[in-house]
């Protein structure tokens, strides 16, 4: 199947990142069905998206006619079957829980027509646990978004044990036609590369905190304020062809055994959870959070990553 093949689109589970999901294909044209468990769940994906589009209508990224349309070309169910019967692309973005997504796999590929591509949203789960769930294995792999979908342009294609060549093509090409940046793991690993990433940053992160060495407001501070926006405009491996492998590789020498490398948990990471501290959902994680500042982190983040969508178009 060629990308043009593709005008039906299904997502399943519209919440965090599932209602993004849905409105950046809607905003592209594609006719989306959007499913999850029940009408409330459906109903406040919708006002989300309501509420994306009209920021992102004031910030010139998309035009109020074209919001218009994008919201007449998403229909919900609460009925995978109904939404699944003539989806082209589905992508199943339920909570990281590998017997449920195995289960829905099961019931697309029952369901589906049989062109149809199955992909999954999942941020560490391989495709080939889920793949093996199908009698079309060929046709199953991950894109994994980062949030917000509507708003970060990258999709993590993970290529499983059982992923043909002519899906993983079709999928690269539809997400540039679209405008997106995909990249390609070409080998499944959990984590994929960006999980990978970030997970080696907060382990560190961590560690400082638990050591003593920073607070974490302060971590934070370098980060934003040093490599952070270096990063945004280069990536490392072009960021360290610019300062010379040989300091590179004399700095590792130097740095690397005093970095944190432990495979256990931090303490630390397990002393907030089990107090209960887990972050703006409870109010107070490594900082404290009324409803007031916890909105405002969430707009402080997405009016910056719309400043630089701005930027780039």
């Amino acid at each position: 199947m060629k990308f043009e093949d593709i005008k039906n689109v299904a997502v399943i589970g519209a919440g965090l990142m599932g209602h993004g999901i849905a409105q950046e294909f809607a905003t592209k044209g594609y006719k989306v069905r959007m499913n999850d468990l029940s009408e409330d769940y459906l109903t406040k994906a919708i006002e989300n998206i309501k509420r994306n589009l009209i920021m992102m209508t004031k910030a010139g990224l998309i035009a109020e006619e074209d919001a218009v349309k994008a919201i007449d070309n998403i229909s919900t169910s609460t009925s995978l079957e109904s939404v699944a019967i003539d989806a082209d692309l589905v992508i199943e973005a339920v909570y990281e829980n590998l017997e449920l997504k195995k289960r829905i796999f099961r019931k697309l590929d029952d369901n589906c027509p049989e062109h149809s591509i199955l992909a999954s949203n999942s941020s560490s789960l391989m495709p080939s646990h889920m793949a093996r769930s199908t009698q079309r294995p060929e046709k199953v792999l991950v894109t994994h978004y980062f949030n917000p979908p509507h708003l970060l342009p990258l999709v993590e294609i993970v290529r499983g044990e059982f992923t043909s060549e002519d899906t993983v093509q079709c999928v690269y090409d539809l997400y540039t036609s679209m405008g997106k940046t995909p990249a390609v793991v070409q080998k499944e690993v959990p984590g994929f590369i960006g999980n990978r990433l970030q997970t080696a940053l907060i382990r560190e992160a961590l560690s400082l905190v638990e050591n003593g060495v920073a607070s974490p407001r302060d971590v934070d501070v370098v980060v934003k304020n040093g490599f952070g926006r270096r990063l945004s405009a280069a990536g490392p491996f072009e960021i360290f062809d610019i300062a010379g492998w040989d300091l590179t590789l004399a700095v590792s020498k130097y740095l690397l055994p005093h970095i944190e490398s432990s495979k256990e948990v931090p303490k630390i990471l397990e002393e907030k959870v089990r107090a209960g501290e887990l972050g703006v959902k409870s109010g107070k994680g490594f900082y404290e959070y009324s409803d007031e500042s916890a909105d405002a982190l969430r707009s402080r983040i997405a009016q910056a990553l719309i400043r630089i969508a701005s930027w780039e178009k």
